[in-house]
This record gives structure tokens, C-alpha cells and sequence, in this order.
């Protein structure tokens, strides 16, 4: 049996991971800020990632419930924004704030937890960190969530250097049809002047659904090879 901590694990890939895992026979663990009745995980943690100070204590808690006879152990920190859509200029301080907190802070603060807690396990260890072709690409009006997932690129690679018995990886999901998405079609052109793009992956079928994610992501995880894997990844070279 293996373990998997999600976060954002009510919705989109979080929610169709946790699904699929647990289909599977696993223990799954969920973080999100509110959960709907029939969440198919173990056990689920309304938490709000951007108290970023109770973090620690969060994942002390999960550890609790999970069982010390497990395979391996697996962290996928998938919660993420992509607001404020705009440019640099226009931004205010305080979405920035709370985008680089979601998108960067939270996953380092439970990263660090979850590598503390663990050490006390024998099973193989795992971090997930899904990112996104904006951490490797520059793109007009998403300054924010570029940076936010550039950073969480180059810490990944930090813990795959420090930290030799935890494989760490950083994949990017492709394009999937999320309420992430339906934010970006509701922008402007001024604020996002790629917005036609993104409506017409929709209108001609070219995303992804959660659940196809899902099963191509734990693919990648089942496969023998996992801990050789580029921690830099794109699912789309693997599938």
C-alpha cells in the first residue's frame, strides 16, 4: 500500500488524483480549503495554505494517520493560482503576495514539513510539485504565476541535490480543462493579450480533462524507473 498527501485535493487534478489513488487501494490524505461530502479519500484537512505559519502543525497532524508499514510515502503539492492576471504594472501588492504564497511559499513550507515527518519512515519517499510551462516560459500578464512556478522549478531541483533519498520531481500537466482555465478565458485581451488562444483550445476540444491527467500522472509514478526521471519534467515527453 502507498500514501499520497495532496494538496488542492478537492477539485481538478487534486480531486481526480485522490479519486483514482484511492481506487487503487491507497491511503490519501487531502488538503483543501473546503471538501465536498463525498471526497473519495481517507481523510481530509480543511486547511487554508496561505496561513502558511500552521503548516507544520498540519502535516505533524496528517503524519498521525498514516500507517508505518507503507511502500511509499508521496507528497504532490498541486494547489496553485494563476491570479492577478495583468501586467507587472498594474498588479496589486497584495494579490501578488497571496500568488507567490500559493504558488511558491506553501509548497516549500509543507515540502519541509513532509521531509521532516518522513524521516522516521522506511518506505521510498516522493515529492511532486506540479508546476507548469509558465515556470520554464515567459508569457504577458501572467508575471506572477510565471514567477511563482520559475521558483518552484529551481526549488525542486534544490531538494533533488539536498536531500538524495527523497526523489523529487517537477512536472508540468500540459493544458486541462480546470477552473483555473475558465479564469483565464474570463480576462481581458488587455490584461492577457493570449486570451483568443486559450478559447480556442476549449472550443476545438485540445484540453485535457482531470481525469486523463490523473491517469497519466500516476503512470508516471508507477513506473519502475521513477526515481531517474529528469526532476524538471513535462508529462507530455512521457506518455
Amino acid at each position: 500500500m502507498e500514501a499520497y498527501i495532496i494538496t488542492g485535493a478537492s477539485k481538478g487534478i487534486g480531486l481526480a488524483l485522490s479519486e483514482q489513488l484511492n481506487e487503487k487501494g491507497h491511503q490519501v490524505y487531502g488538503i483543501a480549503r473546503s471538501f465536498p461530502e463525498d471526497w473519495p479519500g481517507r481523510k481530509s484537512f480543511e486547511f487554508d495554505l496561505l496561513e502558511t505559519s500552521k503548516i507544520p502543525g498540519l502535516i505533524q497532524e496528517i503524519f498521525g494517520f498514516i500507517s508505518r508499514d507503507i511502500e511509499s510515502l508521496t507528497l504532490i503539492n498541486n494547489a496553485g493560482t494563476i491570479s492577478p492576471i495583468g501586467f507587472a504594472g498594474n498588479n496589486k501588492a497584495d494579490e501578488l503576495s497571496g500568488s507567490i504564497t500559493l504558488n511558491l511559499t506553501a509548497p516549500m513550507a509543507v515540502s519541509g514539513a513532509f521531509i521532516s515527518q518522513a524521516g522516521g519512515f522506511a518506505a521510498e519517499k516522493r515529492i511532486v510539485n506540479i508546476s507548469s510551462g509558465a515556470g520554464r516560459n515567459a508569457y504577458e500578464g501572467w508575471s506572477a504565476y510565471c514567477a511563482g512556478k520559475a521558483g518552484l522549478e529551481h526549488f525542486s531541483s534544490c531538494l533533488e541535490k539536498e536531500y538524495k533519498d527523497i526523489k523529487t520531481i517537477s512536472i508540468a500537466p500540459g493544458i486541462i480543462d480546470t477552473d483555473m482555465q475558465g479564469e483565464i478565458r474570463k480576462s481581458s485581451e488587455k490584461d492577457f493579450p493570449m486570451i483568443e488562444n486559450f478559447k480556442a483550445y476549449k472550443e476545438q476540444g485540445m484540453l485535457s480533462t482531470p481525469e486523463q491527467t490523473a491517469e497519466k500522472l500516476i503512470r508516471l509514478f508507477e513506473r519502475d524507473d521513477f526515481r531517474d526521471l529528469e526532476t524538471i519534467a513535462d508529462i507530455r515527453d512521457y506518455n
